[in-house]
């Protein structure tokens, strides 16, 4: 995995495949919109976000939380958080020294799996390519029966769950439904002047 920059923009790349990009963000930056559009500012809220990227989805999330919110971003490459403090603290590196935000270098499946029942208001996993794994085979068990019955045991009982895919799933929005999730598809832009949406938001509810 490598960090690319040029022109004052941002990528991160695997085995030579782009990831992600800092000119093609609109969709992770939604993903926090979404996340959090259901919390009130007033009562305190746990956020678990999988997957830091390069930080838009934790920016917009604590753009939108509340001032007593908690915010656990779970990363599992090493790396990608040096990056985003030492190189990308311009871009949104910064966010990691808000005092909302606990940094957890760890599988957010082993997170998820070891949470105490209800103990999050959201988890927002925008981890390798959504349900179709990329980066690493064993990411799917994250978006299998296992891993979406240990969401529904992690969520508070208004809790919302949502999940990034680079594309349609029919297959994953069928097995939410089944696990009893009310589930809507929510289109998103790879940048916001884009003509049309690319990628796709499951957003999973209780």
């Amino acid at each position: 995995m490598a960090l690319y920059e040029h022109d004052g923009a941002y990528s991160i790349s695997m085995t030579g495949q782009e990831l992600m990009h800092s000119k093609a963000s609109a969709s992770e930056s939604l993903l926090g919109e979404l996340g959090v559009e259901h919390l009130k500012k007033d009562t305190p809220g746990r956020i678990l976000i999988g997957g830091m990227g390069l930080g838009f989805t934790l920016r917009s999330v604590l753009e939108s939380a509340g001032p007593d919110a908690v915010v656990e971003l779970v990363e599992l490459i090493p790396e990608v958080i040096e990056w985003n403090k030492i190189h990308l603290a311009g871009l949104n590196g910064d966010c990691l020294d808000d005092p909302r935000v606990q940094v957890r270098m760890e599988d957010v499946k082993h997170v998820i799996q070891s949470a105490e029942a209800g103990t999050y208001d959201s988890i927002l996993l925008d981890v390798d390519n959504g349900p179709v794994a990329m980066v690493a085979s064993s990411n799917k068990s994250l978006y299998g029966q296992s891993g979406v019955n240990a969401i529904k045991q992690a969520l508070a009982p208004s809790g919302r769950a949502i999940f990034w895919s680079a594309g349609q799933d029919d297959k994953f929005d069928r097995l939410l439904k089944r696990s009893g999730f009310n589930v809507r598809v929510v289109r998103a832009k790879v940048h916001a002047t884009a003509k049309r949406a690319a990628y796709f938001l499951y957003i999973a509810e209780m």
